[in-house]
């Protein structure tokens, strides 16, 4: 049995030639730390993603912007055509009528529209009405060849541009459509009959010159 001297530790076996540090243990790197520039590189990684789906975003975002925007026109462009073709179908249907509103113009100018008939013809014609069908033409209103057909024409002493002096047939709009303009007979001032009344006037106003130095 071996007896421990006093005073003396035992101590790890150093090899021959090695300096005292290396006898000391050395403490193990921590886990799960990572160098600096390994840091360094994942924090650009995180950024470079970040910017690409950011980018990304923005795209979808306009190309989402545009489809609406194409979308809403395409709304408004169909709503448009809609419009247009029911007004189209409205106006050929009341431009098949309105020989049909002739005649009745021409029963109610006889006294003809009696009956049934004045019945169903002042239907007929409210059923137009609300359809937006308007008739225009009177007598005496200026001559506008975008809205009137002369059809008979004469001279007149007592007008002073072409006049609508007869209305043989009314015309028809819808809204600011004319399906027919209206078929009338005008007069135009009688030729001279202008140069006439400026020389009547020069004389009047020389007798009145004459008369002044008399006085």
């Amino acid at each position: 049995m071996t007896e421990e001297t006093p005073g003396f530790e035992e101590k790890p076996d150093v090899p021959s030639g090695a300096t005292p540090d290396d006898a000391e243990p050395k403490a193990a790197p921590e886990e799960g730390a990572a160098p600096a520039g390994d840091a360094t590189a994942q924090i650009a990684g995180l950024t470079a993603q970040l910017d690409q789906s950011r980018k990304a975003l923005d795209e979808r975002t306009a190309d989402l912007q545009r489809l609406q925007a194409e979308f809403q026109n395409y709304r408004r462009r169909v709503e448009r055509d809609r419009i247009t073709v029911k007004e189209i179908a409205i106006a050929n249907l009341l431009t098949e009528l309105l020989p049909v509103l002739d005649d009745i113009g021409r029963a109610r100018e006889h006294g003809e529209l009696l009956g049934g008939f004045k019945s169903v013809a002042e239907s007929l014609e409210t059923v137009a009405a609300k359809m937006g069908l308007q008739q225009f033409g009177k007598e005496g209103e200026p001559f506008d060849p975008t809205i009137h057909e002369a059809l008979m024409h004469s001279y007149a002493p007592d007008v002073t541009e072409t006049t609508c002096v007869a209305i043989l047939q009314p015309g028809y709009r819808i809204g600011e459509r004319t399906i027919r303009p209206a078929r009338v007979a005008v007069a135009e001032p009688q030729p001279g009959a202008q140069t006439v009344k400026a020389e009547d006037g020069s004389e009047a106003g020389e007798e009145k010159d004459n008369s002044s130095e008399e006085g």
